[in-house]
């Protein structure tokens, strides 16, 4: 199969459509996009039966072929743009340097690129050089760039250190490794329950009682203690687009804490609230986090924090915070209502659980000021706020809960 193109300034090579889709699907494989032979051959007849004449229906052929996830969508429109050599977007990646395109600028109905290169372009980049097309660009760690000397710290300590939203695929990957052999050693707190131990502290009365009417006289007392268990965990994970890169990566987290322990519950909020516990307790997570992409329908839009929390108060507080249950709040308080109604709802949330922790990866910056009306409502009715945008954050906050500092409830450190 191949076919010729025709652009302002001259005739271009031919170029063979089935040999170019494949580099292009092994291109996307790369990226971190879940592209297998089954829909190679897919994309092959679909571009077969849709020519390439027409861009914008080329593009959303291949889009209905490859992307199932709504994460993959960003990545997908790159790597289009890059790879079929959308010139628009090449003037704005200056990481990446490719020859003259057969396609020109985008024709209408076709997404344009960006106005300002995300982070994501960085994996397109990094995948076209592993193909061979480009060669690799280092980028020097901050204190070899300044200093000129070797970094005294590991790979590994510098993957710790690295944003996720600064990280590359592979970074990415080897991240979410390490997120899923966390492990959350909460510890046990007592509960109202009891159960029997013959050096209990308190007496049993009915047990008591039961055991002489058995034995026909004779009365042996019978004793308890009382039971201790570790508290439930609630998440409540925004995943707005202010929040999407980091919603991400957090979900591998949540998915590793719900697949290590019993009662853990689980939410996704946006303009909406979301119940995913039933999805993040598959196993495998790439299935659950394709489940929890199909459950959640706002993904990446706007905040309603306020909204959310009411609805969660409402619906699901007495289901899950009957026992005490420890609520880690993500989210970086940009609310789309201005706080409107915030402070009365997180004034319940906060009162009907054993202790609420605020994890906002803002907090990565050191000048961090809660000036947005969402933060200065969030904040009086938190027990503790906690920076969450890189691995070292995230093994701090391991590192509390199981200390159990963070699981009892206490003075609130900004009230």
């Amino acid at each position: 199969m191949s076919t010729a193109h025709e652009r302002q300034g001259g005739a271009v090579p031919e170029v063979r459509l089935d040999e170019s889709l494949m580099r292009f699907a092994r291109l996307l494989r790369r990226c971190g996009l879940p592209v297998g032979p089954g829909r190679v051959i897919d994309a092959l007849r679909a571009a077969g039966a849709v020519g390439i004449t027409d861009c914008p229906a080329f593009y959303w052929t291949l889009h209905a072929v490859f992307v199932n996830r709504r994460d993959q969508r960003e990545i997908f429109d790159q790597a289009f743009h890059v790879f079929w050599r959308n010139p628009g977007l090449l003037r704005r990646i200056s990481a990446l340097a490719l020859p003259a395109a057969p396609f020109g600028a985008a024709p209408p109905g076709t997404p344009g690129p960006p106005e300002h290169v995300p982070e994501t372009s960085r994996r397109v980049g990094e995948a076209l050089a592993g193909a061979g097309r480009l060669p690799a660009r280092r980028e020097p760690p901050p204190e070899e760039a300044e200093t000129g000397a070797a970094p005294t710290w590991s790979a590994r300590e510098r993957l710790r250190k690295r944003d996720f939203e600064r990280m590359s695929a592979e970074e990415a990957a080897r991240a979410r490794e390490a997120m899923r052999a966390m492990r959350l050693p909460l510890p046990e707190l007592p509960s109202r329950r009891y159960r029997p131990h013959p050096r209990g502290e308190k007496l049993d009365l009915r047990a008591t009682f039961r055991n002489s009417m058995r034995r026909g006289g004779g009365i042996t007392l019978a004793r308890a203690r009382r039971c201790r268990r570790p508290p439930a965990i609630v998440i409540l994970c925004d995943v707005s687009g202010s929040m999407s890169r980091y919603s991400r990566m957090l979900l591998h987290f949540a998915h590793a804490v719900a697949n290590d322990r019993d009662r853990v519950f689980s939410f996704v909020f946006g303009t909406r609230l979301t119940n995913v516990t039933r999805q993040l307790r598959e196993r495998d997570v790439d299935e659950a986090l394709a489940r929890v992409a199909e459950a959640v329908d706002d993904w990446s839009g706007g905040t309603r924090i306020g909204h959310c929390v009411r609805e969660f108060n409402v619906r699901w507080s007495r289901r899950v915070l009957g026992q005490g249950a420890l609520v880690l709040l993500i989210t970086d308080g940009l609310d789309r209502d201005a706080g409107e109604g915030l402070s009365r709802e997180m004034r319940r949330l906060s009162m009907s659980s054993r202790k609420l922790v605020w994890l906002n990866p803002l907090l990565r910056y050191d000048g961090f000021e809660p000036k947005a009306l969402g933060m200065k409502a969030i904040l009086p009715h938190i027990d503790e706020m906690r920076p969450v945008h890189d691995l070292e954050s995230l093994e701090s906050l391991v590192e509390a809960l199981g200390g159990g500092s963070m699981v009892a409830r206490g003075s609130a450190a900004f009230r």
